[in-house]
């Protein structure tokens, strides 16, 4: 770690704040891209404010450690510097530790960037998420909570219950995240389009119940089942296209299973937000769910793969229970 000190004045007059700032840089992200962008950052950072000490993961999940030492430093503001992943798992320990003054920041440097996008962040413009960060503006937004026992793959025998920042996802979106895992020269946006496309013709779907907190219940056999905090996911798609970050509540997309070329018909409309339009689509908000498989489901949680202990999941949203660094509006 390096720590860069406070400064009275800049004479550039670049954007100055006293609050102290824990960094923490995901060089893992974006298929490696994170690494190169750390520099960038840091001359960035290193001008706009005054207290900042930085640190880097070296391996999976280290970010969530490296939360914990920065929470317990003291420090005002902890920053995730990567993706969804990396956010979610620093996220997920500033809600645990229960501090009501530490803020949450993000900078990113990922593949989706899909919770980034809420507060319209983008990788490609790094000098604006860092204006937004020394600027200091903070909201607080909902969580959401998964009560079941999971564990990740990079941890494969740690379960527990776990808070998320964007959604969970099961079924056709595993398929996907699975599938560009073995692409090797796409990226960002156009990995998950491609990848999304073949899966459209390969993958079986799943069977799903979904059982609301008001006693709503739908069970069928399902193509992909979201439940979302916020809009987006898969690089951008909004599947959620009526979920705010401060609504309380969470939003399960339930996409009925299709011949391959209704699924594509389907993944057209979702791309523009417009898949809520067919009859195949159903969009229940609520504050809690419960959700029944099978058998114990692998699943995506803001990116990352887990897989949980149970076949019947117990998810629900807690109403403003992060404050985020964002721009103001």
């Amino acid at each position: 770690m390096v720590r860069q000190g406070p400064a009275d004045v800049r004479p550039d007059g670049e954007f100055l704040t006293a609050k102290r700032h824990f960094v923490i840089f995901n060089p893992a992200s974006g298929r490696g891209r994170g690494g190169t962008r750390i520099g960038a950052y840091r001359s960035l950072l290193d001008r706009a404010l005054g207290d900042v000490t930085y640190a880097a993961t070296t391996r999976a999940g280290e970010e969530r450690e490296l939360a914990d030492e920065g929470i317990a430093g003291g420090y005002d503001v902890i920053v995730a510097v990567g993706g969804d992943g990396t956010w979610s798992n620093v996220a997920d320990r500033v809600v645990a530790s229960e501090r009501s003054d530490v803020a949450f920041g993000v900078l990113p440097s990922g593949t989706g960037n899909d919770f980034g996008r809420n507060f319209g962040l983008d990788p490609r413009q790094p000098a604006d998420a860092v204006r937004v960060l020394a600027e200091g503006n903070t909201i607080s937004i909902d969580v959401g909570r998964l009560e079941t026992p999971s564990a990740s793959e990079h941890d494969p025998e740690r379960f527990e219950a776990r808070y998320f920042l964007n959604l969970i996802g099961f079924g056709f979106d595993i398929a996907v995240i699975d599938a560009a895992a073995g692409a090797r020269f796409l990226r960002g946006e156009l990995l998950y389009k491609v990848t999304a496309l073949q899966q459209l013709f390969r993958f079986p779907g799943i069977r799903a119940q979904v059982a609301s907190g008001d006693g709503r219940v739908r069970s069928a056999e399902q193509l992909m089942l979201t439940v979302s905090n916020g809009r987006y996911f898969g690089g951008g798609f909004p599947i959620a296209p009526a979920a705010t970050l401060t609504d309380g509540r969470l939003h399960a997309c339930l996409i009925g299973d299709a011949p391959p070329l209704s699924r594509l018909r389907l993944f057209n409309l979702a791309e523009r937000g417009r898949h809520v339009t067919s009859d195949r689509v159903e969009i229940i908000d609520d504050g809690s769910f419960r959700l029944t498989f099978d058998e114990p489901p692998r699943f995506e949680m803001d990116g990352d793969v887990r897989r949980s202990s149970s076949a019947v999941m117990e998810v629900r949203a807690l109403p403003r229970a992060l404050r985020v660094v964002a721009p103001s509006r």
